[in-house]
């Protein structure tokens, strides 16, 4: 069963700033390039860090509280009014990176790796090698590729891949029905453990944001086996004529 990888649908020119970039040099980068992000890396490209124009945007508003003299009062801001006091007086990009950088690899599925951006929030992450080097970037808008396929092109891998190539079943006997990426899966199965790999296969297809699983089983192969008491034979013995 195919499942895209980060490394299939990442960007391999990836534009990139050193910690000592200036921050000047940073937004034309951004602004040059269309982009809104890009990550930081240090001589032997590893990333440090990550850029975004949230992070510009932070910096040019800290900048403009501290101008004026404002002054974080709840005790609860003092962290983030050390971030953003420290954004405001950025130079270069070392200063100004959000850290740590959160990272993917190009064996990663891309279904993990959306999953990881909606978590975190963010809206790029930076590919890296097995020694962490930078190798590509992957976006929201790269990712979402994967996604933008038809309810019927899902349903259709599910019987293909999961069913009838995965699972060896006979046809019909799961119905599989997709709505908005979220499959149902219906029949019945001949044992128990089966379920389980038959919803995990299916959330493995690229499109699938969610299954409902109604499967029933003939035997419930995940009980071991009811122990019977031993029977006794009993031997009569005839006394010696």
């Amino acid at each position: 069963m195919k499942t895209s990888k980060v490394g299939e649908v990442m960007t391999s020119e990836v534009i990139r700033a050193r910690r000592e970039t200036p921050f000047k040099d940073v937004a034309q980068l951004l602004a040059r390039h269309r982009i809104s992000g890009l990550p930081v890396v240090d001589a032997d490209d590893k990333v440090l860090g990550v850029i975004s124009e949230t992070d510009l945007m932070h910096r040019q508003a800290a900048k403009a509280k501290r101008d004026r003299g404002g002054r974080f009062r709840l005790p609860a801001l003092r962290r983030k009014a050390r971030i953003a006091a420290t954004k405001a007086r950025a130079l270069t990009a070392g200063q100004l990176m959000s850290t740590p950088a959160i990272t993917v690899h190009p064996e990663q599925r891309v279904a993990d790796a959306a999953r990881v951006m909606e978590r975190h929030h963010i809206e790029r992450l930076p590919v890296v090698d097995e020694e962490d080097r930078l190798i590509g970037i992957a976006t929201r808008r790269d990712l979402l590729r994967v996604f933008l396929r038809t309810d019927e092109e899902i349903r259709q891998e599910i019987i293909d891949e999961v069913l009838t190539r995965a699972m060896c079943l006979p046809p019909h006997t799961v119905i599989v029905s997709v709505h908005d990426g979220t499959a149902t899966l219906e029949g019945r199965l001949e044992r128990r453990s089966d379920i389980p790999l038959v919803v995990q296969l299916t959330w493995r297809v690229d499109g699938v944001v969610g299954v409902m699983n109604s499967l029933t089983f003939r035997i419930d192969d995940t009980r071991p086996p009811e122990k019977h008491p031993s029977r006794r034979v009993a031997h009569h013995w005839l006394p010696e004529r």
